[in-house]
């Protein structure tokens, strides 16, 4: 990829926050203070507001580690490598700062496996940032994951980094008190990161009244599917599916009707059309049994089936399952096979997703049901 270089980065007045901090001219607990105001949260999935984690970790017993994840494996999302592809430096300048104000000791970044440019232009401009620092480096370290859906999770990439299987792991205890190698860790999205130099060179407030309809901050959009202008789009947080479409997607492709969309990705559910006024952010599409998760945004048209959709989703999840638990493991695979028939078990197909929802260890079980009870609700016309 054709990236911003670290040469280049410098030249521009990368770092330089970064050397502000060092050098104290910033308080650990201001900028802390200064995410916290910002609204910024966890833009991986959970959307765990990213200055209360700092602060968390801030008081965790040393050493402490940071875990930046780059394993970006929800369909239909491709944010975290347009901005590798762009400015990697901003999200390794934001890292460091976080690492300066939790006084972490170790980085350790973890890139998804089919990343293979992004990883040899990450090893590229780490060994740049090295050999000419703009302040005393930590160790950093680039892992490169091995293809493995799950381990986007957060629990299965610590131990996927430890050289283990990617596995979830049970919680309590959580990663922040007990992480990579038995260590507090801090783990965050690499585009949380990425906002950290311009929060606190522009000011939270800056960031924060970017959002829409009562919303804070910015999000970037994965947008695909049936649309004139596919690609990430940075746009207010709170922002409606039928305002992205217009504004930032050029509307939809001729001949083609806006019929429904995921919010985000396979895992976040899918609504129709007339669900399209819904402000997409953090805690908005929970009572629609939804949820924006990575902000993959996936149209679909009057062309489109969501019951085939939702079928699909299934199959990614039984495949990517990785087979800790039985709810998950047996869950999807059945699931699969009711859902191949020509005439669904709508009551047998409910209750298997409830029990999925509840038994699962991990994320990938609980949300995999959601497209499924999301098209039998809200498109009951395809089942007729």
């Amino acid at each position: 990829p054709d990236s911003i270089t670290y040469n280049q980065y410098r030249k521009d007045g990368g770092y330089q926050t970064l050397i502000d901090c060092v050098n104290g001219k910033h308080e650990r607990n201001d900028i802390i203070n200064l995410l916290e105001d910002s609204s910024l949260r966890g833009l991986g999935g959970a959307g765990f507001p990213v200055g209360k984690k700092w602060r968390i970790l801030s008081t965790q017993t040393q050493p402490r580690l940071i875990a930046i994840n780059i394993d970006e494996g929800e369909p239909g999302t491709f944010k975290d490598r347009h901005y590798l592809e762009q400015d990697p430096h901003r999200f390794i300048e934001g890292t460091l700062i976080a690492r300066w104000a939790i006084e972490a000791t170790d980085i350790y970044i973890y890139i998804r496996d089919e990343y293979t440019g992004c990883h040899k232009m990450l090893e590229r401009e780490l060994a740049a940032l090295k050999q000419d620092p703009p302040c005393k480096l930590p160790d950093i370290y680039l892992r490169r994951g091995a293809g493995a859906y799950i381990c986007g999770e957060e629990s299965a990439m610590i131990e996927s980094i430890e050289g283990k299987r990617g596995m979830p792991r049970l919680r309590p205890p959580y990663v922040a008190e007990v992480g990579l190698f038995g260590r507090p860790t801090l783990e965050q999205n690499m585009e949380s990161m990425h906002w950290v130099r311009d929060i606190i060179e522009k000011g939270a407030d800056w960031f924060a009244a970017k959002g829409r309809h009562g919303r804070k901050g910015l999000r970037s959009f994965s947008v695909s599917g049936r649309i004139q202008k596919p690609g990430v789009h940075i746009a207010p947080a709170g922002i409606t599916i039928c305002e992205l479409i217009d504004e930032f997607c050029g509307g939809m492709l001729a001949d083609h009707e806006f019929y429904g969309y995921f919010p985000g990705g396979a895992s976040g559910g899918i609504l129709p059309a007339s669900l399209g006024d819904l402000p997409l952010d953090f805690d908005t599409l929970q009572s629609h049994d939804c949820f924006i998760g990575s902000a993959a945004i996936i149209v679909l048209s009057n062309k489109d089936s969501a019951r085939a959709m939702a079928l699909n989703a299934m199959r990614f999840f039984e495949h990517e399952s990785c087979g800790q638990c039985t709810p998950c493991r047996v869950g999807t695979a059945k699931a699969v096979k009711l859902m191949e028939q020509n005439d669904w078990d709508q009551l047998l197909l409910k209750e298997l997703a409830k029990a999925m929802e509840d038994a699962s260890i991990c994320g990938l079980g609980q949300a995999a049901p959601k497209t499924l009870r999301c098209a039998m609700h809200y498109f009951p016309e395809e089942f007729e």
